[in-house]
């Protein structure tokens, strides 16, 4: 397992790193911060502080994945293929009918079980360079809380190397599963960072808008955060990304809320489009896409010239919705880069913007990024080129974490 000592040299520096747009700098470190972002040799080394040779390989923030579903990592051999067929056939048509059939491998979840796989995932994203992630974890009367318990105990282990965010998520809703709403209340009390819903999957259009209410009120009442699965489907008549939005509003949760998947927003006409993004910019509302789990999408490019934050997210590894995945977000970016058209140079730096620093600003990590005063939390790659970082997308040669090599 990755190992990480709290105990280290107090100042760093990366000679020769190649930042994106070329330019070839020293990045001098000093208690887990950025203190200069130079012109390579334009200042001494200290004595003290321990060299790291890019060689002109890129430099880069760390990822960030706003979307894993921590708990369910590798369950797939637990269940068979009904619920990811179900889940993927005719466009998604019948995504809801698949996530009906996935409760089942619930029945198998104990704490012993769970955890090696979340474990392996954290892992396996730390030697990719993914220091933060929003981890969702079913909280719902076939789960209870053994799914939150072994991500808990995962994000317990991986405290000092990997930021792990915890969504209470009601995977079959809160009024078509009573008593969710207050396991998901009682998971919040046991350590869960932020309230998670999917009102989408609800009956009907009155019932999207009070799964949407109690988790915004909750949020609110609690000081949260709040991030929803919505509209994951490719049928316009969905709407839950915009009630979403406008409960924001009502409950001062500005810039406190994301929304994944919203997939049916690709499938409205372009006014309403706008109108959505509009009003997902206005409250800092930030978006989601997981491109390679479903054949549709929202809009990514468009909601980015409206100003909305966008990420990129794993979503899954290996269960009932997604039968790949090595928590590695370049890959994840790679594939996106053929599935939402965008390949030309410079939709490759926006693909590195949304696992990097646009997909922190959708989790609202307002110190990220590598600057001076930013935090010392970078990856040395051996690519030269952004296409090379994206067409290989390998593990970096170094991963530092607060100004410490992570071994």
């Amino acid at each position: 397992m990755t190992t990480f000592s709290a105990a280290g040299p107090s100042s760093l520096v990366v000679t020769e790193a190649r930042l994106r747009s070329g330019e070839v700098v020293d990045v001098h470190t000093a208690g887990g911060t950025v203190t200069a972002v130079v012109p390579t040799g334009s200042r001494p080394v200290p004595p003290e502080a321990v060299l790291v040779p890019a060689g002109g390989g890129l430099v880069t923030e760390p990822f960030v994945d706003a979307h894993l579903h921590l708990d369910k990592v590798r369950t797939l051999p637990l269940i068979g293929d009904a619920a990811l067929e179900a889940y993927t056939a005719d466009g998604m048509a019948d995504s809801a009918r698949g996530i009906d059939l996935a409760r089942a491998v619930k029945q198998h979840y104990r704490v012993d079980t769970l955890l090696p796989n979340i474990r392996q995932a954290l892992a396996d994203g730390l030697r990719h360079g993914v220091l933060h992630v929003q981890a969702f974890a079913d909280v719902d009367t076939a789960a209870g809380l053994v799914g939150l318990q072994a991500v808990l105990a995962a994000r317990e282990e991986f405290r000092d190397r990997v930021d792990v965010a915890v969504v209470a998520f009601p995977q079959d809703g809160v009024l078509r599963d009573p008593g969710a709403a207050e396991l998901v209340e009682e998971a919040m009390a046991t350590g869960a960072d932020v309230v998670g819903g999917i009102p989408w999957i609800e009956a009907g259009t009155a019932e999207q808008e009070a799964h949407v209410e109690w988790a915004c009120a909750l949020a609110a009442r609690l000081g949260r955060r709040v991030a929803m699965l919505t509209d994951d489907a490719p049928d316009p008549a969905y709407d839950t990304t915009r009630m979403l939005a406008e409960a924001m509003r009502r409950h001062g949760l500005e810039g406190r809320g994301v929304a994944c998947h919203a997939r049916a927003v690709g499938h409205y006409d372009a006014a309403r489009q706008d109108a959505l993004l509009d009003l997902a910019r206005e409250v800092g509302l930030g978006l989601v896409s997981d491109p390679h789990t479903g054949s549709v999408a929202l809009p990514v490019e468009r909601a980015l010239e409206r100003g909305v934050a966008v990420a990129l997210g794993q979503d899954d590894i290996e269960d009932a919705y997604y039968p790949f995945g090595r928590h590695n977000l370049l890959e994840v970016a790679f594939l996106a880069a053929h599935l939402l058209d965008m390949r030309s140079a410079p939709q490759l730096e926006v693909l590195v913007d949304l696992v990097t620093t646009s997909a922190a600003r959708v989790l609202g990590l307002t110190g990220h990024g590598l600057r001076e005063g930013g935090p010392a939390d970078l990856l040395v790659h051996d690519a030269t080129r952004t296409v090379d970082l994206l067409a290989r997308h390998e593990p970096p040669r170094v991963v530092i974490r607060r100004g410490r090599e992570l071994a």
